[in-house]
């Protein structure tokens, strides 16, 4: 006997085989308990969601001769010749190649002759949505008004190419997409029927590949069995038959994105194409793996949603915390554009490569979100001690970055707006001063945040003055024990001498200007600078 595919092999037979469409299944079981069966039903719905194998089931149900709770027995002869194929109260039309006005005429004559034995006539018309104008038209008459044994179940993924004169003639069905979990469950029972060791990660992830469709999930299992085939199926041997990537090498990509490196991301794009891997798959899985990452800046409490194991959540929560929101949905957008690019695309690497690119250089856009992308550049490679030069991407967040200090009351205030300068500056304070961003270079997180946005000023006799401000960033330094101490430490490191630090903090950078001398300022224009 020749081999069956495993979604024709375990077509659900009944209605409560039928997984993730509850909804429709209950009301259609209730109809037919009820006698309340209706003569047209409109079944809408992305592919492999269940819509043909409902509709069999229902044209079953309403000829069987001994129902159960509304779902057909299976035993009775009209049952068997339904699922053999060879009832004649059955008939299967596939619109997107019988789609003439002829073809529905001959509907028409046959709607004539009651049936020869069972109680209804079906007609099941898949892809409805092909048919011409004339022949939807052809259809309207009967369809309002067909025989008390004919029933017309019209079933089409794309439900907005229906004439509303056709909708308005049917009980419309919505099928949803199937969710990870089911898709999941359900072959973890089908892969115990046919004793298949096969990972429940691996089954997981081909779940989340079929998109909510339960025929795809079924028919990228059977052709992952076959290649490893006697094998026990893992994650791993899945990827490489569908092509796919493991997102490791997505948080590789991603620091090299943010690290601006062009050359390391073409060449791990150079990797996952001498591997093999599928590029169109590679830019889903990318784009999925971004999603994620979105998810985790927008809420806390996300973790049902993401559909990921514990060790990749924690490695996902650090990555999330290296890049903002809208840095992150500036990079979906890029690859979501790219993802409708590359599928008819003849060059598909090069497409690649110009997303990457575009990641990488952000002074490529000139959109609000990518200069907020090249101030953000800008100011981590200060924090680093990175000298950052006019012109290019470092000049263009510069000059954002200038604008917005001179907004915020830096560089616009006024003199008369300013304290006294002082006589002089002692030289422990003038080195801890310039080599600041260093300083704050070397601290982590909170406290980097929080030193990013502090003012520089003089404390008393050689003493470096930190003005935070009022709120969250006051209480890490002033209510808070040890990490003051721990940036006196990090200041005298610097300095390669003991000075003493004092935080004070201030509601905003306004108060600072007016009431505290900016040492960053001061010496930022070269003032001349004494040892006291």
């Amino acid at each position: 006997m020749s081999y069956v595919a495993l979604y024709r092999k375990f077509r659900p037979d009944h209605f409560e085989d039928v997984k993730g469409q509850e909804h429709i299944v209950t009301t259609l079981q209730n109809q037919i308990k009820a006698e309340r069966v209706g003569h047209a039903y409109l079944f809408c719905g992305t592919r492999g969601t269940g819509k043909t194998t409902v509709a069999k089931i229902l044209a079953k149900a309403v000829n069987c001769e001994h129902p159960v709770e509304g779902s057909p027995c299976g035993e009775c002869a009209s049952c068997k010749a339904i699922a053999a194929g060879v009832s004649m109260n059955v008939i299967e039309i596939d619109a997107a190649s019988n789609n003439g006005v002829d073809n529905i005429r001959e509907i028409i004559d046959e709607v004539a002759y009651s049936p020869a034995e069972g109680k209804y006539k079906v007609y099941i018309i898949d892809e409805v949505h092909m048919l011409s104008p004339g022949a939807f038209n052809a259809l309207l008459k009967t369809l309002e008004e067909p025989p008390s044994y004919v029933i017309f179940i019209l079933a089409t993924t794309e439900v907005h190419k229906i004439p509303i004169t056709i909708l308005s003639r049917c009980q419309r069905y919505d099928f949803k997409r199937i969710t990870i979990d089911t898709i999941t469950t359900r072959l973890q029972e089908l892969m115990e029927t046919e004793q298949v060791q096969v990972e429940e990660k691996a089954l997981r992830y081909i779940a989340r590949v079929a998109d909510g469709s339960m025929r795809d999930a079924l028919s990228l299992l059977d052709q992952c069995i076959a290649f490893h085939y006697g094998q026990v199926l893992t994650y791993d041997k899945v990827l490489d038959v569908l092509g796919a990537v493991d997102t490791e090498v997505f948080g590789r990509l991603l620091r090299f994105v943010l690290d601006q490196n062009v050359s390391g991301c073409i060449g791990l794009l150079e990797e996952i194409v001498m591997q093999g891997r599928e590029l169109p798959q590679f830019v889903a899985d990318f784009t999925w793996y971004l999603r994620n990452l979105l998810l985790l800046k927008a809420s806390d409490d996300i973790e049902d949603v993401i559909d990921v194991s514990t060790e990749n959540l924690v490695r996902l929560r650090e990555e999330a915390a290296m890049l903002g929101t809208d840095t992150i949905m500036r990079y979906i957008r890029i690859f979501s554009e790219l993802s409708g690019q590359i599928r008819y695309a003849a060059q598909k690497r090069i497409l690649i490569e110009i997303a990457l690119i575009k990641l990488c250089r952000p002074d490529m856009e000139s959109d609000l979100v990518s200069v907020a992308e090249r101030v953000r550049i800008v100011e981590d490679k200060i924090a680093k001690g990175v000298p950052v030069m006019p012109g290019g991407t470092d000049g263009a967040g510069a000059g954002a970055a200038s604008a917005a200090y001179a907004d915020a009351g830096g560089a616009g205030s006024t003199a008369a707006d300013r304290p006294p300068l002082p006589k002089a500056i002692p030289e422990d304070v003038r080195t801890a001063v310039e080599r600041w961003q260093q300083i704050v270079g070397q601290t982590s997180m909170p406290m980097r945040q929080y030193l990013k946005n502090a003012g520089l000023s003089l404390g008393g006799d050689n003493k470096l003055m930190v003005v935070v401000k009022d709120g969250l960033a006051a209480d890490y330094f002033m209510k808070q024990e040890g990490h003051t101490e721990l940036l006196t430490q990090l200041v005298s490191q610097a300095v390669g001498k003991e000075i003493e630090v004092t935080i004070r903090s201030v509601p905003d950078r306004e108060t600072f200007v007016q009431n505290y001398v900016d040492l960053g300022q001061v010496i930022h224009m070269d003032i001349e600078i004494e040892d006291e």
